[in-house]
């Protein structure tokens, strides 16, 4: 029975890491990260839960005889955005987690 009250300890401190976890969640789907291609040309952003929420494309780098040109500047802007959405989410959560978890290795979060 001696050790009855250090599990109850742990498992709040659990319980109120899971409740940080779901607020930190909460809150990622209004932090953005923003990545452009082109010069600028082409804009994506993300939320944090690596949704892309807006595509801006200026109209310089619309070319009706080059559209592979504009498809690869998009593809590397979401590529980029929702690379950098993932590491602004793990950083979050990371804030969360730190020192009450071990650092292992691939391990992914609920929701990362």
């Amino acid at each position: 029975m001696k050790g009855l009250p250090n599990m109850a300890g742990m498992m709040k401190q659990v319980q109120q890491m899971q409740e940080k976890m779901a607020q930190v969640q909460q809150e990622l789907e209004h932090k953005i990260v923003t990545a452009e291609t082109g010069g600028g040309m082409v804009k994506v952003t993300a939320n944090g839960k690596q949704a892309l929420v807006k595509i801006q494309i200026d109209k310089e780098v619309v070319n009706p005889d080059d559209v592979e040109m504009l498809e690869d500047l998009v593809m590397s802007a979401c590529n980029k955005a929702l690379e950098d959405a993932s590491k602004m989410a793990q950083e979050e959560m990371s804030k969360v987690t730190s020192g009450m978890l071990p650092n292992i290795p691939g391990l992914n979060l609920p929701g990362m």
